[in-house]
């Protein structure tokens, strides 16, 4: 069938890579360019393994993306309706753009937060892995941060490097239920992470961490996994963007402004709470893989019907469950409603760690799948194909 259609996606991570292979398994008489920055997707939720030297998180993107997709390697630095502009001075016309370009850590309010290591990108990750290489066998770290990151980092690192001093800044697991919270706590005392709750960092030095108590915490390296940030190019390229940076979409996913521009995964929220997102009655979504993939299949569909001159559907999406790995051995799965409230009931310990490396494994194997243009979602919608795949 004779192209009709080229469909620019920029960024290749979770959303991204649904979006592309949903058009092209879907809709033979669309051609789409994804633009990546590497020629690798990196399996974001494996970040803290990289970290501690206990795991990889890479994988080619030719085994990924659909066969028609076109991979072009480098930076966008400029997005319109028709065309997205490239590092090296290429211009590349297209008649509609998905906008796919996730998050990175957030620098923050906290002096001296540039002498921190942060897992929420590939290059991060690596760097502080070599900087845990090149630190002595009794090294303090100090994780800030109590959140699934935080927590998965620190205990990653505990596990990895015994004989390191592990502290943990934050509340754990505060969202979750106290049940939870308390396997938590055990499984930190189990590794032997020192934990600071109930207190914020007030600064980070040259070999400490300062906390708002006026307390000192002997500090050799630092990793932030409190907040994130997306890259500033909807904001350059003149698109209406919220206080961070992030495109402002409507229900959709279109761009507010009308125009064929659609944003999926984190870089796309109306409104932004911590590191949720808030379009129009889905103010539950988080960062995170889980919403990212029916993020980039809803965004894939919502392109279609504007090619086609037709009103997109709203957005309409469920969580299920938050997986957490607490080391290589021990985990939580804690299930929750669809707005991503907690509820009681949650695995715990030894049996939840091969139920998480088993999501971790299974998207991935989705993705080859769909690749394939097999197991692709079905039309019966977004909330029902999210609430299919628990998704960490």
């Amino acid at each position: 069938m004779t192209t009709q259609f080229h469909v620019m996606v920029v960024g290749a991570g979770y959303a991204g890579v649904m979006a592309a292979n949903r058009l092209l398994a879907e809709h033979p008489e669309v051609a789409v360019t994804v633009v990546n920055p590497r020629p690798v997707f990196v399996e974001r939720v494996r970040l803290h393994q990289v970290a501690a030297g206990s795991g990889t998180a890479t994988h080619e993107l030719s085994d990924l993306l659909h066969p028609r997709a076109t991979l072009h390697v480098g930076s966008a630095v400029r997005i319109e309706p028709h065309a997205v502009s490239l590092a090296d001075g290429t211009v590349l016309p297209c008649d509609a753009v998905i906008y796919a370009v996730g998050s990175t850590s957030g620098s923050g309010a906290i002096p001296g937060a540039e002498k921190a290591f942060s897992v929420a990108d590939l290059d991060s990750a690596t760097a502080l892995h070599d900087a845990l290489l090149e630190a002595d066998d009794h090294a303090s770290v100090v994780v800030i941060g109590g959140g699934l990151t935080g927590l998965e980092t620190v205990t990653e690192l505990a596990q990895s490097y015994p004989r390191r001093t592990l502290v943990l800044v934050g509340d754990p697991g505060a969202a979750l239920p106290a049940n939870t919270q308390r396997y938590i706590l055990h499984r930190l005392g189990e590794l032997g992470v020192q934990v600071r709750s109930g207190t914020q960092v007030a600064r980070i030095d040259d070999g400490s961490v300062v906390l708002d108590d006026g307390s000192e915490i002997p500090a050799t390296l630092v990793v932030r996994t409190a907040g994130f940030s997306v890259p500033d190019l909807a904001r350059r390229s003149g698109l209406r963007v919220d206080d961070d940076g992030r495109l402002r979409v409507r229900d959709t996913l279109q761009a507010v402004d009308g125009t064929p521009i659609v944003g999926v995964g984190d870089s796309m929220p109306i409104v932004g709470v911590g590191d949720a997102v808030v379009v129009d009655g889905n103010d539950h979504l988080r960062m995170s893989c889980q919403a990212a993939m029916p993020l980039g299949t809803h965004g894939a569909d919502t392109v279609w019907q504007l090619l086609q001159g037709r009103e997109p559907a709203p957005l309409s999406l469920g969580f299920v469950t938050t997986c957490i790995s607490l080391g290589r051995d021990r985990g939580v799965v804690q299930l929750s409603a669809r707005d991503d409230t907690p509820s009681r009931w949650a695995v715990r310990g030894r049996l939840a760690a091969p139920v998480k490396e088993a999501v971790v494994r299974g998207t991935i194997h989705s993705m080859r799948l769909q690749a394939r243009g097999r197991a692709l979602p079905t039309r019966r919608g977004p909330d029902t194909a999210a609430r299919e795949k628990a998704r960490v």
